[in-house]
């Protein structure tokens, strides 16, 4: 084997570089989560569910700093555009 392949300029860590602002952690989530987000993927067409989760908690951040009053001034206009007045 040694013949055929030659590693000496291998290196060892990640495949592709880790970006800016990124940070390599290890979690524990519940199967039925992994297994949604891996669907909304798959139901895209592809993509990176660890990039949804991210986004998802992204979000998540993003509701819990609005201010109440944003919240309900948000929530009244998306219900007022669903029944279309």
């Amino acid at each position: 084997m040694e013949a055929e392949y030659d590693f000496s300029q291998g290196q060892r860590g990640a495949v592709e570089p880790m970006g800016a602002g990124k940070t390599r952690i290890t979690i524990r989530l519940d199967d039925e989560v992994l297994a949604w987000f891996r669907e909304q993927v798959h139901a895209a067409g592809g993509g990176n569910y660890q990039s949804l989760i991210n986004e998802a908690l992204r979000q998540h951040i993003e509701q819990r700093r609005e201010p109440l009053e944003a919240t309900l001034r948000r929530v009244l206009r998306e219900e007022l555009d669903r029944v279309g007045k």
